[in-house]
């Protein structure tokens, strides 16, 4: 701190005096002020009483601690002030209303008495006259402050700035500005019982300093405060006079102005986000802009309606019960025992985990299995909304994401259409035939689905439509196809696939008679005394007029045989209709199918292999004739290029071969071998036929009949060796109904065994080859030299 030009003594006392003393709570005096005050405690009015009876003075001190009820002396500060008492008046409630004018500062030298009240020495602390310019300057800055200070607390008045402006003692110019600042008991004491005064003008103007800052920032906030009233009172005011001005016109009970009031209490009711719901009130507000009769009020109005009719907080309670779930999935489905114990796997780690961040579930099998069925046995087990959508054909982009709302018509996506239908933002989500999209122009459906199915990306969908995110993460998807061969892999990679194989003859009778021959009964209004079917019967239905894996067309066989009898019951009159083997023709017609059994004897060029097609396993004769010719090689039966070329990848095994099988080496150049497969009206392709070909023209040309008892499977390969296939379940099932009982496959299909029904596989004899040397040796006993 800069000293001043002057040294002089500080303080300049004036006279002693012995006064009465009032201790005040909350309250700092300067001179020059004229303040009224209540005064209650006892000590007090004594010294009140005191101070009438004399010279009608009393000093006035702050007390330190504002909670202490009877002060001593060290609770009040050293400093005060003096002041002349003008008016007394009694008020309610023992107190009394004192009127005083502040006279100047004062120094406690000595407390004479604290009973019945406090009874101090005190000298008086003078105004001192220091003028230099650095005085000058202080008090400039703080005449300066202080102005811009009542202007912004608006106690301006004119007294005042003209009082402010006169005073040319820094002392008097310090002891206005206190009594008229605002500031806490601990500062305006500091001001007051500073004796220096350029060091009272410092401190004076820190202070200011310090309040207008606060003043700056108390403003900001009331003038943002303030705008934002006004701007709702403004839009409340407009909306009136545009309620006022509709209703003139004719335009309803309140126009648009009762939609918006309605769709912001919907919107208001939703915890949304604050972007998202500002995004939306922004929408609501320009249905108040727009007539409303136009066409694109329609649109905004739309718009408005999807977003609040989503389940953006809604979700169903999820109960995670696995004995439950088991008992429904049992219930709801025969068989598939591999496929319910992953669902119930799936489920168990999900109880655990409590999170949705797994792997999306593909169900993958033939039609007809149940993989939709599945899906719902799910949700019921979880007590999940269920939502479907199929993908089947399905070439848009849009579909899945929505149109942009520029274009005429537009509309969200399916995905967000169907989370509408559900009502809850965790429902099952099925989406169908996921292996049936293709693309155009229009863009690549597969790559929408990557951001639905990603459980990283998922929980911010954005729809074209919308253009808000909406969180999929809670959604559990289930995807089902019937190959995995056309779903793109990157789409692939982020789901798990739960092979659904196709039912056996016994489950499929099992099925008819627990599930879909009662189902149908009641569909028809049949009672179960009505029909007589036998198992019997059911198997013959099974086996000649039906050919799939799954079983729809077997129930759509049955509720035409449930027709019929119920024709027969209306038109005959008749109670009880029996079918049977003898009479399932007159209610399906002729047979469809036929499942030969494979007698015979042993024939040269005849063999016997097994297929799989899309519609179960089937047993396929491969037959080889020669002629003498120039060495061609016929291939017929709508072969496909893999068929072919395991055809001659045997013939050109043979040839290298043909020293060790006693063949004449130049076979090739003299023979015409024509080599076909029956039935020649359906397309066939694979390469588990290759040891097939190669045995029938192995027999063709070594003379050696094969046994019609006798089936085989297997890729071969230039060297002999034998390779692994696939669908050993159900070739296996064609050849047990075919009546084959020789089975040969490859060695490292041997596991697949597990997957065959026991009683099934006791009455097979299966051999497990890993050449074709092998091959030979089984089917002819040993054909090397």
């Amino acid at each position: 701190m800069n000293k001043p030009d002057t040294q002089i003594n500080p303080i300049h006392l004036d006279k002693i005096d012995e006064l009465p003393l009032i201790p005040l709570r909350g309250l700092i005096l300067f001179p020059e002020m004229i303040i009224h005050f209540d005064v209650g405690r006892d000590k007090s009015i004594k010294a009140l009483e005191a101070a009438m009876t004399l010279n009608q003075e009393v000093v006035l001190v702050a007390q330190k601690d504002l909670e202490v009820e009877d002060p001593k002396p060290e609770d009040i500060y050293p400093i005060g002030t003096r002041a002349t008492v003008k008016q007394l008046l009694k008020m309610p409630g023992n107190l009394t209303r004192v009127l005083v004018e502040v006279q100047n500062r004062v120094k406690i030298e000595e407390y004479l008495s604290q009973e019945p009240y406090f009874e101090v020495k005190v000298e008086d602390v003078l105004p001192m006259p220091v003028q230099n310019k650095e005085t000058k300057a202080l008090m400039r800055m703080v005449r300066q402050a202080f102005l811009e200070y009542i202007n912004l607390t608006r106690k301006a008045t004119p007294d005042l700035m003209m009082g402010i402006e006169g005073i040319d003692s820094p002392d008097e110019l310090v002891d206005m500005v206190g009594a008229n600042l605002l500031l806490e008991i601990e500062e305006s004491q500091d001001i007051l019982q500073e004796m220096h005064p350029i060091t009272r003008l410092e401190k004076t103007y820190e202070y200011l300093v310090k309040e207008l800052e606060l003043l700056e920032i108390e403003k900001d906030i009331d003038d943002k405060v303030k705008n934002q009233m006004d701007k709702q009172q403004k839009e409340y005011f407009l909306r009136e006079q545009i309620r006022v001005i509709q209703e003139e016109l004719g335009e309803g009970h309140g126009g648009a102005t009762g939609i918006v009031e309605t769709y912001l209490k919907k919107l208001y009711k939703l915890n949304l986000a604050d972007d998202i719901k500002k995004k939306v009130e922004d929408e609501i507000f320009k249905l108040n802009k727009i007539p409303s009769g136009s066409s694109e009020a329609g649109v905004v109005q739309t718009y408005v309606e999807w977003v609040l009719d989503l389940p953006w907080n809604k979700e169903t309670k999820e109960t995670i019960d696995i004995k439950k779930a088991r008992e429904i999935l049992d219930k709801d489905h025969y068989a598939l025992y591999k496929v319910k114990e992953r669902v119930l796997e799936y489920l168990a780690v999900l109880k655990l985990s409590n999170q949705l961040k797994g792997p999306i579930l593909c169900l993958v099998g033939p039609p007809g299995v149940g993989k939709t069925s599945i899906a719902k046995s799910i949700a019921k087990a979880l007590g999940r909304k269920f939502a479907r959508m199929s993908l089947g054909g399905m070439r848009d982009e849009a579909e899945i994401r929505g149109h942009r709302r520029t274009y005429v018509g537009a509309i969200p996506g399916r995905i967000i259409y169907n989370m509408k239908q559900a009502g809850s933002r965790n429902p099952l989500f099925l989406l169908d035939e996921i292996d049936k999209m293709s693309q155009d122009f229009r863009g690549d459906p597969a790559s929408a689905l990557l951001e639905v199915l990603d459980p990283e990306q998922n929980s911010t969908f954005t729809d074209n439509y919308l253009e808000l995110p909406f969180d999929l993460s809670k959604v559990m998807f289930v995807t089902t196809a019937n190959t995995v061969s056309t779903i793109p892999r990157p789409l692939l990679d982020r789901m798990e696939i739960i092979e659904v194989s196709g039912y056996i003859e016994e489950e499929k009778l099992n099925i008819a008679t627990k599930y879909l021959l009662p189902k149908q009964l009641k569909n028809h209004g049949l009672k179960k005394s009505n029909i007589s079917i036998s198992d019997e019967t059911i198997r013959d239905v099974i086996n000649y007029y039906t050919r799939e894996s799954g079983v729809r067309e077997l129930e759509r066989q049955l509720a035409r045989i449930c027709r019929v009898v119920a024709k027969e019951i209306v038109e005959e009159d008749k109670k009880r209709v029996t079918i049977n083997p003898k009479n399932i023709e007159k209610f399906l017609g002729l047979k469809k199918f036929r499942y030969e059994k494979v007698e015979g004897e042993a024939e040269i060029g005849l063999v016997n292999g097994l297929a799989w097609t899309s519609v179960g396993g089937d047993t396929l004769q491969i037959e080889a004739v020669s002629m003498p010719g120039k060495g061609t090689l016929d291939l017929t039966g709508q072969l496909g290029d893999v068929m072919k070329e395991s055809a001659k990848a045997g013939i050109s095994y043979i040839r290298s071969k043909a020293a060790e099988f006693d063949l004449d080496p130049d076979f090739y150049k003299n023979l015409d071998i024509h080599l076909h497969v029956p039935e020649g009206a359906i397309p066939k392709d694979g390469p588990s036929a290759g040891i097939t070909m190669t045995t029938a023209l192995f027999s063709l040309l070594t003379k050696k009949p094969v046994p019609q008892n006798l089936a085989m499977t297997g890729e071969i390969t230039l060297r002999g060796r034998v390779l692994p296939i696939g669908g050993v379940k159900e070739k296996l099932l064609a050849a047990h109904r075919a009546g084959i009982t020789n089975i040969i496959i490859p060695k490292e299909n041997e596991k697949d065994l597990e997957e065959i029904p026991g009683d099934i596989l006791e009455k097979l004899t299966i051999n497990t080859v890993s050449s074709m040397e092998e091959v030979i040796k089984i089917v002819f006993g040993g054909s090397k030299k």
